[in-house]
């Protein structure tokens, strides 16, 4: 397994990943060039923009590489 996951033409390391957004990006302009995108934040404050199979593929490299915890079962849910 690779420690990069590649974004667009950017190969980012996915220790450097700080969270990755759950809903594409809208803001309403109609010049905004990254509506449908995913942001993943990384240290720094800095972000790169993904198409959904690219969040998807960051997302399962991140938990291959902490360990898939599995499925959740009823119960395991956090009290808020």
């Amino acid at each position: 397994m690779s420690i990069f996951c590649q974004i667009d033409d950017k190969f980012v390391p996915i220790y450097r990943v700080m969270w990755i957004a759950a809903v594409p990006h809208f803001c309403g302009d109609e010049e905004c060039q990254r509506e449908g995108f995913y942001e993943i934040r990384l240290e720094q404050d800095e972000s790169v923009w993904a198409k959904p199979e690219e969040r998807d593929k960051m997302l399962a490299q991140i938990e291959a590489w902490q360990g898939d915890p599995g499925p959740e079962e009823e119960g395991d849910e956090e009290p808020w």
